[in-house]
């Protein structure tokens, strides 16, 4: 096999080992799948304004998140049931975060449970949390990943109903019968059957609340003293909400364009939200991150990180944790070198003047510095 050089490689090498069925899930978004492309395509509007002849011979690409200091902006976004991708599944992207010197967010969904998690050695880790019907369950999970040493939740809020997701319908979608959630077993809610569409929509339907609402953001602040992001803000007026709920930081997304289509791409959304929320709180950017210049991009229009998804599953697929290293050392490595040449030795040197967009007002050029 020929060497993998970038991140986009590793979905063609999933494609091909995975079944139709577990490709699809992790691969499809809701209906025309029209966001799903524009995650990717809206950054190929933003373009450099590189600055010359600065001395980039040492690069720091180091950043502190919620008070972690982690290697790189970079961070796992929360994928659901990765032992679809791998046997190791989640215990290999612990793994491979830890190495990394990064953050990994563990999905409600895991296919194994914060406990199992928590095993395999020392790292920062977040978990995402979806609100169930039965609160108690949540009190139980968030109390289980405070004790398992996890130091953020990711509540996730673009998810009171499952987005449509035609592939997962055609598949009748469930999860293999080898597998289970994890953080679920023993507990006595239903589980993901085979359903007339996708065993998942049912199991949403059945499990996850649609009541809920900022008064719950409230209150998951009375049942845990960890800080909560807020995962799926597409405007600024929910960013300004987000602040005054208690959020410590915001997460720019739209669940890998699953949900509702024809939402904006979250880089096209992401300066609104950050304006939103006027520097109170930290914002992240998660989907369509698929290279070192996209990381750049996010973080001249004001973005704290990125969060990344699919590249995830789908090099777990390919290789294993071995495969996961290799995209988050991809990127480290075409970050530093998009850094290097667009003249910014810290992540404080990026700034929204090294980047145009095609929605920025004509320039007027500025008058030629007297030497």
């Amino acid at each position: 096999m020929e060497e993998i050089t970038n991140v986009m490689e590793y979905e063609e090498i999933a494609k091909k080992k995975l079944p139709k069925m577990v490709y699809d899930y992790y691969a499809s978004g809701a209906e025309d799948q029209w966001t799903l492309a524009e995650n990717r395509n809206a950054f190929s509007r933003i373009l450099f304004r590189p600055r010359i002849l600065i001395d980039v011979s040492k690069i720091d690409m180091t950043t502190t998140v919620l008070g972690f200091k982690i290697s790189m902006p970079i961070m796992i976004a929360p994928t659901a049931m990765q032992k679809m991708a791998h046997p190791e599944g989640e215990y290999a992207t612990a793994r491979a975060a830890s190495a990394a010197g990064t953050i990994m967010t563990l999905s409600s969904w895991a296919t194994s449970s914060v406990e199992e998690v928590a095993s395999t050695g020392p790292g920062v880790r977040f978990f995402q949390l979806y609100v169930y019907k039965d609160r108690n369950v949540v009190s139980q999970l968030v109390r289980r990943a405070e004790r398992a040493g996890f130091k953020a939740i990711a509540l996730t809020v673009d998810t009171p109903r499952l987005g449509r997701r035609e592939a997962d319908i055609k598949n009748r979608f469930v999860l293999p019968p080898n597998l289970t959630l994890k953080n679920f077993e023993g507990l006595d809610i239903g589980t993901m059957d085979k359903a007339n569409d996708s065993g998942l929509a049912s199991y949403v339907a059945g499990q996850v609340d649609r009541t809920l609402s900022w008064k719950d953001v409230q209150w998951l602040q009375t049942i845990t003293s960890l800080p909560i992001l807020v995962k799926g803000v597409l405007t600024a007026e929910d960013a300004r909400i987000a602040v005054q709920s208690g959020a410590a930081g915001i997460i720019v997304s739209n669940h890998g364009a699953r949900q509702l289509d024809y939402v904006p791409a979250t880089i096209t959304a992401l300066e609104e939200v950050v304006k939103g929320a006027q520097g109170r709180v930290p914002v992240f950017l998660d989907g369509g991150v698929r290279r070192g210049t996209d990381v750049f991009k996010a973080l001249a229009l004001g973005a704290a990180g990125i969060f990344i998804g699919r590249p995830v599953v789908f090099s777990l697929a390919a290789e294993g944790e071995a495969g996961i290293r290799k995209v988050l050392q991809m990127l480290r490595d075409e970050f530093e070198l998009t850094m290097a040449l667009s003249g910014c030795r810290s992540l404080s040197e990026i700034t929204r003047n090294h980047i145009v967009t095609d929605w920025d007002a004509p320039r007027a050029a500025l008058p030629a510095p007297r030497l």
